[in-house]
């Protein structure tokens, strides 16, 4: 499958593109990266050096790559972290071309806000861009479940409100949904959750919550997911591998004591992860 994915990039790390295209790779596909930024590192450390790429940049790079007849069998666009306006419009010009070439192609984005705990992260322009302008045209997003709250007006606490939630989210635009860091009354102890849902069902998986919060872990869970799904799994096949894969990517990062994900190293848990989970059906 060729997918295009529309991201940031940093050249120490692993986050936006310098997270999301390998394990694709990995597990076969054709990626086609635009970045958006080119950093050192990811901003996280609190001190980067690199360029921002204006959003005329990353438009032009896309036309390139449809000069060349690459939009013409792409499958899958992909895009996380959103810079600013002009970034977030070279995407949605990107997604219409697309369209045009190949009405089928699928859209996930990943709508990179903030966190309960953080609040949001972005500038305001960001926020209203993402919330007002960009999920419309999404067919999958994959927030996590203060981005939810925040992208529908809603302040998610229960499972059914996480539903109610998603269905407002699916009333916006994106029939797939995929909630990632759901905590709520009925999550187990020192456990977290993720709802995957569609316009026909909604799937739970739990697992440990690792003591870890990797940068960079939201960009392969939307990539890989997105791919799952669009490739021909099931909502239930894609959630369970994708929750297989990334848990055994930040184990083995927590294992390692390093900050940065053990991206490279956890390869083999993209197309064979050593533990699998099974996601409970909710509806």
């Amino acid at each position: 499958m060729r997918i295009l994915s529309i991201q940031s990039a940093v050249a120490y790390g692993h986050v936006g593109n310098s997270a999301a295209v390998f394990p694709l790779q990995r597990l076969g596909h054709e990626v086609m990266p635009v970045n958006t930024v080119l950093f050192s590192n990811h901003t996280g450390y609190g001190d980067w050096k690199g360029p921002l790429i204006p959003g005329d940049d990353v438009r032009a790079v896309i036309e390139g790559i449809n000069d060349r007849g690459g939009l013409d069998d792409t499958e899958l666009i992909i895009s996380g972290y959103q810079g600013g306006s002009s970034i977030g419009d070279a995407i949605l010009d990107s997604v219409a071309l697309a369209r045009e070439k190949n009405p089928k192609v699928l859209y996930s984005c990943d709508p990179v806000l903030g966190s309960a705990d953080t609040g949001c992260f972005v500038s305001p322009e960001v926020q209203e861009l993402i919330r007002d302008r960009v999920i419309q045209h999404a067919d999958i997003i994959t927030p996590n479940q203060f981005e939810l709250g925040f992208v529908t007006g809603t302040d998610p606490k229960t499972l059914d409100d996480v539903l109610a939630s998603v269905k407002k989210a699916q009333e916006i635009g994106p029939k797939t949904v995929l909630v990632t860091s759901v905590q709520t009354p009925d999550t187990p102890e020192n456990s977290i959750q993720m709802l995957a849902v569609n316009e026909d069902e909604a799937w739970l998986i739990t697992t440990d919550k690792l003591p870890i919060k990797a940068n960079g872990s939201g960009d392969v869970t939307q990539a890989l997911f997105a791919s799952h799904y669009v490739s021909g799994k099931s909502l239930k096949e894609a959630l369970e591998l994708t929750t297989a894969s990334v848990y055994e990517l930040l184990k083995n990062t927590l294992d390692s004591g390093q900050r940065e994900l053990q991206l490279i190293e956890s390869q083999e848990a993209y197309v064979a992860p050593k533990q699998s989970f099974t996601a409970e059906k909710i509806s």
